[in-house]
């Protein structure tokens, strides 16, 4: 029996939702709703994980809307590839009318950049994509691209210029963000107390300022579109040494047209959600549906993100709608190595690499608490992978890869347990009401044993053959 939420949902919708979330391990079964039921044989204490929700729901009655917080939450937690969490808590719509539903449909942000991570890693898989090419063989007009760079004379006047990258922008750079591709807003990517150096400070501070004039990101304009506006803007580091997120990504996306010959939510579609059977994932939420499409947390969306119309431009780092059941289909699915239900998606080898470390030591790392020392991360191929317990925030085992998105979205998944965590709610960056560690020490706070006896013995299935 699924833990009833506090509030009347929709039986249809959520009978829908249900047999998405009970065919994680393969086709619903009379066992499959014992587990869901009791979550001990799973290692999981039901009181413990109890506490979810109340601790949820304590946030939304503290902080009003108007501190940037839609009032409500989807949770899910799955070991093993059995369901032991799910709750619909609280309010899809700033005005608390609203009850939110298991598949409340949310803005993912940059929950999206896995997806289409795994989408270029399909074409690799494919034969047709090749990550240490130079991206200009896909994408030619970006040949040019030179790095913004600081002299100094002898004077000890600084000055800024450009000079040619020392080798060319690669498709793992893309994939690692080390592609020296960045954000306009100094905000996602900018370090917090800046540099060491105010010179480099200020230098860096004004490529972003260019991307922001001149990059053409809107979603009325095509990938292509896109890239082609980055072509005469200065790279803010060479390419492979420094990580600094970005809009890597999006460019990402534009390789994988060029390199599949489909637009990118036509190959999506046909390769990730349709085998997937994410069935509400997409780049605008279709007018059926958006009486499930959970409010943005300020009184309108930004016009760049406004899913409720179809976009010319999908946006693969940012632009992606989705559901609690449909994403958790896709952590299963890399947590499985690359299959679900009997479909193969993604290979094992390709699985591995992308959970692996990416950064060589001499990588620098520019960013926030998603990845390096104090986050006790490094990056892969499209994910955040933990690797030191001691020196982070949050908790989880050594291997352990996730991500979130702009708006609080997040989830991990944890091969040692066996264990997928994620949580889907909509809040202004920065907003009080939650604290980024809550969900984590919630969920292996209820662990009352590690992986079930029956797959402790067995190998990871993000490392092996099936």
């Amino acid at each position: 029996m699924i833990p009833r939420t506090s509030r009347p949902m929709r039986l249809p919708r959520l009978a829908s939702a249900l047999i998405l979330l009970l065919s994680l391990a393969g086709p619903a079964a009379s066992d499959d709703l014992a587990q869901v039921a009791d979550p001990d044989p799973l290692g999981f204490s039901a009181a413990r994980l109890a506490r979810i929700a109340p601790w949820y729901q304590a946030r939304f009655e503290a902080f009003p809307p108007s501190e940037g917080l839609v009032p409500g939450a989807v949770v899910v937690v799955a070991k093993a590839g059995k369901l032991a969490y799910l709750q619909a808590i609280g309010f899809q719509d700033r005005a608390r009318t609203v009850p939110m539903q298991i598949n409340s449909i949310f803005w993912i942000a940059s929950m999206s950049k896995p997806v289409t991570s795994v989408a270029a890693m399909i074409l690799v898989d494919d034969g047709r994509l090749d990550l240490d090419a130079p991206v200009a063989r896909y994408l030619p007009e970006l040949a040019e691209m030179q790095v913004g760079v600081r002299r100094t004379d002898a004077s000890g006047r600084t000055e800024y210029g450009l000079e040619a990258p020392k080798r060319a922008m690669t498709v793992r750079d893309l994939l690692r963000h080390t592609s020296g591709l960045i954000y306009s807003e100094l905000d996602f990517a900018y370090p917090a107390g800046g540099l060491a150096d105010p010179d480099a400070d200020a230098g860096i501070r004004m490529i972003h300022m260019l991307y922001g004039w001149k990059a053409v990101y809107r979603r009325d304009r095509t990938l292509a579109d896109f890239v082609a506006s980055l072509a005469s803007l200065p790279l803010a580091h060479q390419p492979g040494e420094v990580h600094e997120y970005g809009w890597s990504v999006d460019v990402l996306g534009r390789v994988i047209e060029v390199a599949s010959g489909q637009p990118l939510d036509q190959f999506l579609r046909a390769r990730i959600f349709e085998p997937l059977r994410m069935v509400d994932t997409g780049f605008f939420v279709p007018k059926e549906r958006l009486d499930r499409l959970v409010d943005a947390p300020m009184p309108e969306r930004p016009p760049i993100w406004d899913v409720t119309t179809p976009p010319k431009l999908f946006a693969g780092g940012g632009g992606l709608v989705s559901t609690a059941p449909d994403y958790l289909r896709f952590c299963q699915m890399l947590l499985n190595g690359g299959e679900l239900d009997g479909v193969r998606v993604l290979s094992p080898q390709a699985v591995k690499e992308m959970t692996t470390n990416a950064l060589p030591e001499t990588v620098r790392i520019f960013g926030g608490d998603e990845v390096g020392a104090r986050a006790g991360t490094t990056f892969g191929l499209g994910f955040a992978i933990r690797t030191n317990p001691v020196s982070s925030w949050v908790p989880g085992g050594v291997g352990s890869f996730s991500w979130a998105g702009h708006w609080g979205t997040y989830f991990w998944i944890d091969p040692a347990e066996q264990l997928i965590g994620l949580q889907m709610i909509q809040a202004t960056p920065g907003s009080k009401a939650l604290l980024p560690a809550g969900i984590n020490r919630l969920v292996y706070g209820a662990l009352t044993a590690s992986v079930p006896p029956e797959r402790a013995a067995e190998p990871s299935p993000a490392t092996s053959a099936r």
